[in-house]
């Protein structure tokens, strides 16, 4: 126990020294406030726009590798029914940060929007708006809770009091400064990332319980070999699942809180760029560690047998190799990077759903001090339903796959159409387009969260439990198919609204000619009438006879 609590006091240390960053970030946050020509909620949101580079570059490679990418990756290599072929996580990270920087940094920042919500109010309105926060919501909701699914079984802690001490250290932090507070931290935790996890990874490589990973890596030592195969069917959902984190990446406020907080474009790009590199970087030790298990005897340590695979603990690999196959010294370090991971990237997803609710949701209906308060609620809040959901699996690839399925599936065509297709989009088209996304999506399921899969597609191969195994890549077809349904839906109902004006303008030209034809009618008769007149005056001129108009139209004859 003596070593448990030496484990426990050097986490104690590392969240410390994080705290007190936080702390002093915030305290330059509210010197910013001061001198910063915008208001004070988006100095909390978006630093002010004058985020130093180096520090923009940490907090947007901070933000991308997480718990989920840490733990998500070393899992997927670890899992004998996947391998390191499926582990996608650092390629489409990369690709996501060079898409962002190549094509979406230049239309966020062209109007200084604040938050990814801005653009579509603006084109949209406020309701339709706040409709299409609901599915970013959910996203980051999913993202806390993957980031925060770190069990630190190395300290011999419950599950739910170590991701409840990460997460109330990242909530406090981040309720106190803001971006300063989550940037200037980021650079902390990405220091103790990048020595802490590339420290560990020696020791693993030398354990005496692993066999040569090289030779593992294609031969079945004692579970299958880490490196998987992708079978020629597989293809379309390996390149679905690509596309789904390379692309579905640009959904997060997270990213643009960013690029929105540095000064220039030029800027914004360079940190896109830079963390495109760091990621992968990053990612190498996960790897390796997630291989090195799959080559272990784990009955010849001091886990025991049977496995952690079979014990349905993949997810949790990394802590427990780290832990069983590293000195202790070594593993404390280790344990200490995951806590770093895990508050580099909730802190990000905190600020990024309530900078969203705050500025979106209330900003026509409170003041400035009320905004600033919903957005600290809202960070609690949003923290609390990550926690909750963090405690009800131990997958972590699992809210890692689910959160970015959400974005890419319901909020990339939205992007895709408010940033590139504005003048062929409408409010009609984006509700519509949400619609079926939500439809499609819920019908094809999900079995992992226990949705049933209604709706049958090509390719589907009907597994033993009666599920259906998915070939073909349903994400990026229902991606294609809403971005079809948006533009559609949008010019059909700009052209009834043309064809209606246009009707309604007829009737009014039809009524505007008629009453002008009867005018001139009526004018016409009067002539005639008065011609008549002056013949029968003239031809009875000696008499008393008199012709009286009266107001009506109407000519009485007679002596008056």
């Amino acid at each position: 126990m003596a070593a448990n609590w030496l484990g426990l006091l050097s986490i104690g240390v590392f969240y410390l020294i994080i705290l007190g960053t936080g702390i002093w970030a915030s305290k330059k946050a509210r010197h910013e406030e001061n001198k910063s020509p915008g208001s004070r909620s988006e100095v909390a949101m978006v630093g002010g726009r004058n985020l130093n580079i180096w520090v923009s570059i940490f907090t947007m490679t901070a933000t991308w590798v997480g718990g989920g990418y840490i733990l998500g990756n070393a899992e997927v290599v670890y899992d004998p029914t996947k391998g390191l072929v499926w582990a996608i996580g650092p390629f489409a990270f990369a690709m996501n940060l060079v898409l962002g920087g190549l094509f979406f940094i230049k239309p966020i920042r062209s109007k200084n929007y604040v938050t990814l919500m801005d653009p579509f109010q603006e084109k949209y309105g406020n309701t339709v708006g706040a409709v299409l926060f609901i599915p970013a919501l959910m996203g980051d909701i999913l993202w806390v809770a993957c980031i925060l699914e770190l069990r630190i079984v190395v300290m011999d802690v419950s599950s739910s009091l170590a991701v409840g001490i990460s997460a109330s250290v990242a909530i406090l932090y981040t309720l106190m400064g803001g971006l300063y507070s989550v940037a200037y931290t980021d650079v902390i935790q990405l220091s103790f990332m990048l020595i802490g996890l590339w420290l560990c990874v020696p020791f693993i490589l030398t354990s005496p319980h692993a066999a040569n990973f090289t030779v593992a890596a294609v031969t079945n030592v004692h579970q299958e070999n880490w490196l998987g195969k992708l079978e020629p069917e597989d293809t379309g959902r390996w390149i679905d699942d690509i596309l789904l984190l390379g692309i579905g990446g640009i959904c997060y406020q997270a990213f643009y809180q960013r690029v929105l907080s540095t000064a220039t474009d030029a800027q914004a790009k360079m940190t896109c760029y830079a963390g495109a590199v760091l990621c992968p970087i990053l990612g190498i030790p996960s790897l390796i560690i997630g291989a090195v298990a799959a080559s272990t005897n784990w009955n010849q340590t001091t886990y025991g047998s049977p496995s952690p695979y079979e014990q349905g603990k993949a997810g949790m690999i990394l802590p427990i190799a780290l832990e069983h196959l590293c000195p202790f010294y070594i593993s404390v370090v280790g344990i200490g990077s995951l806590a770093a991971s895990v508050m580099s990237s909730a802190d990000s997803a905190l600020l990024s759903s309530a900078s969203q609710l705050g500025r979106n949701i209330f900003k026509n209906i409170a003041s400035e001090k009320t905004i600033l308060v919903v957005v600290k609620v809202s960070v609690l809040l949003c923290g609390l339903m990550g926690m909750a959901l963090a405690m009800t699996t131990s997958s972590v690839h699992l809210f890692w796959v689910v959160s970015a399925d959400v974005l890419y599936s319901m909020m990339s065509p939205q992007v895709i159409c408010i940033f590139f297709l504005p003048r062929w989009v409408n409010q009609y088209g984006a509700c519509s387009g949400f619609v079926l996304a939500l439809l499609l999506r819920a019908l094809v399921g999900e079995p992992l969260i226990g949705l049933p899969d209604v709706l049958p597609l090509p390719w589907d191969k009907i597994q033993e439990d009666g599920h259906r195994h998915r070939l073909f890549p349903f994400r990026t077809a229902i991606m294609l198919a809403t971005i079809g349904t948006i533009l559609l839906v949008s010019q059909l109902a700009e052209w009834l609204e043309r064809l209606l004006k246009r009707d309604a303008g007829r009737e009014r030209n039809a009524y505007y000619l008629a009453k002008i034809q009867m005018d001139v009618e009526r004018q016409q008769n009067k002539q005639k009438f008065n011609i008549f007149f002056s013949h029968i005056m003239k031809r009875y001129s000696n008499e008393h006879l008199c012709i009286k108009h009266t107001d009506d139209g109407i000519y009485q004859f007679g002596t008056f």
